[in-house]
C-alpha cells in the first residue's frame, strides 16, 4: 500500500513572515480577500498587523469575524454568505484553529456547493474541487491548522464536534510568524503548546505512523519540549521555536492521524466549551499509560526527545514511565490542571465515552479500545 503525504504549496517562517502576504496575493492574481478572524484578535489589534500589510499594498478586503472559539455550523454558514456577498476570490485566515478551520469549511463549500449542508463534510468528504485559496496566518502555536488537511466544526444542536478530513482544504500558503503569537496570554500559550505536543506524540504512535511521519513527530517533540516553558514566559526564542515545532508536528499528524486523546478531548469542547489544548493536556499522560503496551520501543524515543537522560540504559518499563513522567511534568510546569474534576459532570460520562468512541480520531489509536474502557479512562481523570 502506498503512503500519501500532503503539505502546503508554500510556507514562510520567522519574524516578519506576514510581510510576504502582499507579494503572494499579487503574484497569484487575487483581487479581494475575505479576512476571517475572531473578535478578540480584532479587538487586541492582532488582525490589524495583517490588514496593515494589505492596506499598504492597496489590496482590497472585508473582514468576517463571526467565529466562536469552537466554531459552529452557523459560523460556517454565515461565512459562506459573507464570501458571496463581498465578491472575494480568496481567504486570509488569521487566528488559531478556530479561524482557520472556519475558513477551510467556507472555502470547501464555496467551490463544492453540493456540500452546503455543513454536516455532510464530516469524516472524509468526497469533494471534487480544491477549496477557495486560503492564506493562513496562525496566531497560536498549537493546532497547525495552516498545514493540515483536517478541520473541526461543532454541531451545537447535537453537542458534538465533527472532524473533517479533506486534502482539498489545505491552505495554499502559510505565514508562520512568531510575532503574531507574542500577545498570547500564558494560559493560551500553555494550552496550545500542549495541543501541539499531543499532535506529535499521538502522530508518532498512531496506527498509521511510518518512517517519514516519525521524522517530523520526533523532531517536533524535541522542539516543543525545549521551548514551551520559554514560550509561556514569552521569550523570543521560545515563541520562535514553538511556532516551528507546532508546524512540524502538523506536517506529520495531518498525514497519519491521531488517537483517543483527541477523541476524548473533542466532546469536552463540544459539551463544555473546554479549550481544546487544555483537554488534550489533561488527558495525554493518562492515555499514554493506557497505550504503552501497544507502542513497542517508541516511548524510549519519546523520552529521549523530551530530554530524558540515560534512556538506553533503562528497561522498557522504565523508559515508558520516564516518557509519561516527562510529559506530565511539562504540563505541570506550564500550569495545566491535573484532572477533569472541574470540567466533567459524572452524569455526562456515558455520553462523553460514546462520543469519543465514535470520533474520527479513535481508529488511529495504537491500542484497540471500547466504550467501556474509554469510560474508565474518563473516570480515572476525575
Amino acid at each position: 500500500m502506498a503512503n500519501r503525504f500532503i503539505l502546503n504549496e508554500t510556507s514562510y517562517h520567522g519574524s516578519g513572515a506576514i510581510q510576504s502576504i502582499a507579494a503572494e496575493a499579487k503574484s497569484r492574481g487575487f483581487t479581494k480577500a475575505l479576512v476571517c478572524s475572531d473578535p478578540d484578535l480584532i479587538n487586541f489589534g492582532v488582525t490589524k498587523k495583517v490588514t496593515d500589510v494589505l492596506d499598504a499594498a492597496n489590496l482590497a478586503y472585508e473582514i468576517f469575524s463571526e467565529i466562536k472559539p469552537n466554531p459552529t455550523i452557523e459560523n460556517v454558514q454565515n461565512g459562506v454568505e459573507a464570501f458571496k456577498e463581498t465578491g472575494a476570490d480568496y481567504i486570509i485566515a488569521i487566528g488559531g484553529g478556530s479561524s482557520i478551520d472556519t475558513a477551510k469549511a467556507i472555502g470547501i463549500i464555496i467551490n463544492n456547493p453540493e456540500f452546503a449542508d455543513v454536516r455532510s463534510l464530516e469524516g472524509v468528504a468526497d469533494t471534487k474541487n480544491k477549496c477557495v485559496p486560503i492564506l493562513a496566518v496562525p496566531t497560536t502555536a498549537g493546532t497547525a491548522a495552516e498545514v493540515t488537511i483536517n478541520y473541526v466544526i461543532t454541531d451545537a444542536e447535537k453537542n458534538r464536534k465533527m472532524v473533517c478530513v479533506d486534502p482539498h482544504d489545505i491552505p495554499v500558503v502559510a505565514f508562520v510568524d512568531p510575532d503574531m503569537m507574542a500577545t498570547m496570554p500564558k494560559g493560551l500559550t500553555a494550552a496550545t503548546g500542549m495541543d501541539a505536543l499531543t499532535h506529535a506524540i499521538e502522530g508518532y504512535i498512531t496506527a498509521g505512523a511510518w518512517e517519514l511521519s516519525d521524522m517530523f513527530h520526533l523532531k517536533a517533540i524535541e522542539i516543543i519540549a525545549r521551548s514551551l516553558r520559554g514560550a509561556v514566559d514569552n521569550t523570543p526564542e521560545g515563541r520562535a521555536d514553538m511556532a516551528l515545532g507546532q508546524y512540524v508536528a502538523g506536517m506529520g499528524f495531518s498525514n497519519v492521524g491521531l488517537g483517543i486523546v483527541h477523541s476524548m478531548a473533542h466532546p469536552l469542547g463540544a459539551l463544555y466549551d473546554t479549550p481544546h489544548g487544555v483537554a488534550n493536556a489533561i488527558i495525554l499522560p493518562t492515555v499514554m499509560e493506557y497505550n504503552a503496551p501497544a507502542t513497542g520501543e517508541k516511548y524510549r524515543e519519546i523520552a529521549r526527545a523530551m530530554g530524558v537522560k540515560g534512556v538506553d540504559d533503562m528497561s522498557q518499563e522504565e523508559y515508558r514511565k520516564a516518557a509519561v513522567d516527562a510529559v506530565r511534568q511539562l504540563s505541570v510546569d506550564v500550569g495545566i490542571p491535573a484532572d477533569l474534576k472541574e470540567i466533567v459532570k459524572e452524569e455526562d460520562i456515558a455520553f462523553l465515552a460514546q462520543s469519543a468512541y465514535d470520533d474520527a480520531c479513535r481508529p488511529g489509536n495504537p491500542r484497540e479500545t471500547s466504550v467501556e474502557e474509554i469510560t474508565e479512562l474518563y473516570k480515572s481523570l476525575m
